[in-house]
């Protein structure tokens, strides 16, 4: 299935995403991931001390992005930043806790204050800033993913899992490039916030921007099946971000043992 697909009328975009559940070995791929996120959850240093692990996985988070967008990877000694897709990345990871409701009722405006942040130090018309091609393609298909970030059918029992949701945001977002600058750091960003936002994790304690920086030959790859909309790309390309999720899961789990060291 095509994920990029327009619903049929009178079916929600989230419910559009449903026939991704019966692709070969999803489910599994999805209770695994699960797990291993609530597994995290459940360490002792999560359980109050969790905002200390939470911002260290941020940064983390951050790092990663930037060094698979091809930027730096390492804060300097000093703590100033000067590489700019490094310097976007934690701009926009320090953003998250104020975008965080604006992602869930105005996604389009979420990933705009995105691009501006991320991509404040790589573009030289700054009027640029936080504008989508204007393209009829990416124009709908933006709406088309607002749609499945903020589909209200979200929070019901039978929503569409949370790995699956945010496996689409981060591809779709890689697909269609939609800024022409900062797209994979914002790709990266935006399936962070649909973590946190669907509940899966909602401490953001995970660190899957970790596995994809350590497997980027992988990455790019199930990226490409993706995008490319083959049944079998889709599936390979969900399975690889519960893979990293349950990397991401034992990459928190790290960050945790070292604060009661």
């Amino acid at each position: 299935m095509d994920p990029r697909a327009v619903p049929s009328r009178g079916v929600s975009p989230q419910e559009s995403l449903r026939p991704l559940l019966a692709l070969d070995g999803v489910p599994e791929a999805v209770s695994s991931a699960r797990a291993a996120i609530d597994e995290v959850h459940e360490h002792p240093a999560n359980r109050r001390g969790w905002h200390t692990t939470a911002a260290e996985a941020s940064v983390r988070a951050a790092r990663a992005s930037a060094a698979v967008a091809g930027g730096a990877a390492e804060i300097p000694d000093s703590g100033e930043v000067s590489e700019p897709l490094l310097a976007g990345a934690l701009r926009a990871a320090e953003a998250f806790g104020p975008l965080l409701p604006t992602w869930q009722r105005a996604p389009l405006q979420a990933l705009a204050r995105l691009h501006v942040l991320a991509a404040a130090d790589l573009v030289e018309d700054q009027d640029q800033l936080g504008r989508p091609r204007g393209t009829h393609e990416v124009s709908a298909r933006l709406d088309l993913l607002a749609g499945i970030v903020a589909d209200p059918t979200g929070s019901s029992s039978d929503a569409i899992p949370g790995p699956v949701r945010a496996a689409v945001v981060h591809g779709e977002l890689l697909a269609l490039e939609p800024f022409g600058t900062a797209d994979g750091v914002i790709a990266r960003a935006a399936a962070r916030l649909s973590i946190i936002s669907s509940g899966l994790d909602p401490k953001g304690l995970v660190v899957p921007e970790v596995a994809h920086f350590r497997r980027q030959e992988q990455y790019a790859e199930a990226a490409r099946g993706f995008a490319g909309g083959d049944p079998a790309g889709v599936a390979a390309w969900i399975k690889h971000c519960c893979s990293a999720l349950e990397a991401g899961a034992r990459e928190a789990k790290s960050i945790a043992d070292a604060t009661q060291e």
